[in-house]
């Protein structure tokens, strides 16, 4: 197994993902809050790193693709006792009021290459451990201004491919703008499935061509973890997930 990049930071202990359904009339307001609780959770306790995030279906990464009815929190943290206590917050009781349903996930990371908004947030690089337990997974990049309509036109194939692979579970567009900050968050039935997408879909290994020679990004990050916990639902139904065994 490779080891950790010991120039890296420490991965978190605990990496946690809400993920809230609003109804119309509570767009607007989620749209507020978005734009300032990211102020409010700076200083808390525990968190090393957080993403508020608009959701999309993630077939185009366009503006199109925006699900205004859905929203989400990616955040990072130093101890498992840190990830638990944010639940009595204010920000995660405000989101929890303001919902018709919600999904949380409690993750661990296996592995991560790259950087976003220049940090490396889940630690350095490893090499992912095997197992018939569900896995998640996040890619995320900044496109380069230049390259958007080029990496638009491109997107829609390899997003055909994900939704028909073998062993996908759930996933979801997630982005910090409407244009130009995206990614996507995967939820597989195991790393092998996960490890077939990634190195044997020719559609995949296509795109991955075309970002060495187009240089369509200019940060990008890929990261794999171990889903310990789940709870809620998404869309009306549970995720079918059986966490890894602690």
């Amino acid at each position: 197994m490779t080891a950790q990049d010991p120039t890296a930071p420490p991965s978190p202990a605990r990496v946690t993902l809400h993920v809230w359904s609003v109804p119309t009339a509570g767009i607007a307001p989620a749209v507020g809050r978005l734009a300032l609780d990211r102020f409010r959770l700076r200083g808390y306790p525990g968190l090393t790193f957080a993403k508020l995030l608009g959701a999309g279906s993630g077939q185009t990464f366009a503006p199109q693709d925006a699900d205004p009815h859905h929203w989400a929190l990616l955040a990072c943290w130093d101890t498992p006792h840190a990830a638990a206590t944010v639940e009595r917050s204010r920000v995660i009781r405000r989101w929890d009021d303001a919902s018709t349903e919600r999904l949380r996930l409690t993750m661990t990371p296996l592995s991560s290459i790259g950087r976003w908004s220049g940090r490396q947030p889940f630690g350095g690089t490893a090499a992912p451990t095997e197992s018939d337990h569900p896995i998640a997974s996040i890619t995320r990049a900044r496109i380069r201004p230049n390259q958007l309509r080029s990496f638009w036109r491109a997107v829609p194939e390899v997003a055909s491919t994900l939704a028909a692979a073998d062993g996908l579970l759930w996933s979801m567009g997630i982005g910090e703008a409407p244009i130009g900050l995206q990614g996507t968050f995967s939820v597989w039935r195991d790393t092998a499935a996960l490890r077939r997408f990634a190195y044997q879909t020719p559609g995949h290994q296509q795109a991955i061509r075309r970002t060495r020679h187009t240089q369509w990004f200019a940060e990008e990050l890929f990261a794999r973890f171990t889903i310990i916990d789940v709870e809620g639902t998404i869309d009306g139904s549970p995720l079918a997930v059986t966490p890894w065994p602690s």
